[in-house]
């Protein structure tokens, strides 16, 4: 029964993973840039939901919504008026600007909101749930109910409409999918704003668990472990590398001496990089050029 109860933990704290390696993903698969603030991202839709929910009062959905609208025109705009003015740059250099975009967040993120830890208060909090006996944290619960939507919504996204046949097809190969009449920039900046969309509902998700400080993105680097591990560019794999960092963490700090919990991540990236290289789920069709 213990071990039930710490699996069912473990796949919510891996569904937060999983979701920010999503971020990760999303942005590599499309510009093959490296997102080192998608971590701060998460922490930014935090803010703006505890500010729409505790500071202005609105009901939690609603104010959950507006988060994850204002995290998508922040994307949106960061990509148009930032990383856009860094095409043709040296990655090396794009990656340090994306590791300048984190410091900044955070540092504005501590001057308007403070550097007190903050709480978001859902329908949800401190409640459990009874299942056969199990008795969970509702805030896990829906944690991997919201993840197993999200993933779902995004499948068809990708798979049936328009716009996102079109981001596949820009990811693919930029110059045939700009003769062909794709507005390739504009694409770019539209993933870049779905990735922060996807931060703010995993900050959101995550608030209620570890609360909100300018600190809480730095569960960025476990993400990014998990994106390795999937397989950096497999869209299921970010997930599956969340899940199984997240499990195994959970596992280690309830089974294995004490500071295993902390490094288990970065050990099972060890042995993947070891191993396999390009990770558990690495995409068969390569990059065309």
């Amino acid at each position: 029964m213990e071990f039930l109860q710490v699996l069912i933990t473990g796949l919510g704290q891996g569904c937060l993973y999983g979701l920010i390696a999503l971020g990760f993903v999303l942005i590599y698969k499309a510009t093959e840039i490296v997102n080192f603030a998608q971590g701060d991202l998460l922490m930014l839709g935090a803010f703006f939901a505890v500010t729409y929910v505790g500071i202005f009062a609105l009901p939690f959905w609603l104010g959950f919504l507006l988060a994850i609208i204002s995290m998508a025109v922040f994307g949106y705009l960061l990509d148009m008026l930032v990383i856009r003015s860094m095409i043709g740059e040296s990655p090396f250099s794009i990656i340090i600007l994306t590791i300048s975009i984190g410091f900044i967040l955070r540092a504005a993120a501590g001057g308007i909101w403070g550097s007190d830890i903050l709480s978001l208060e859902t329908p949800y909090s401190g409640k459990m749930a009874d299942i056969a006996g199990l008795v969970i944290s509702q805030e896990y619960l829906v944690v991997i109910a919201g993840t197993l939507i999200l993933s779902i919504i995004l499948f068809l996204f990708f798979k049936f409409s328009s716009l996102g046949v079109a981001m596949q097809a820009s990811s693919q190969n930029q110059l045939a999918a700009y003769y062909m009449g794709v507005p390739v920039k504009r694409i770019f900046s539209l993933i870049w704003a779905i990735s922060a969309l996807v931060a703010a509902v995993a900050g959101t998700l995550m608030a209620p668990i570890s609360l909100v400080s300018p600190q809480m993105g730095f569960i960025g680097i476990k993400a990014f472990a998990a994106a390795v591990i999937g397989g950096f560019g497999s869209l299921p794999g970010a997930l599956v590398g969340g899940l199984i960092i997240g499990t195994s963490e959970q596992l280690a700090g309830t089974y294995l001496p004490t500071g295993f919990q902390e490094i288990t991540a970065y050990l099972i990236m060890f042995l993947v990089l070891t191993l396999r290289p390009q990770g558990l789920f690495a995409q068969i069709q390569q990059k065309k050029v």
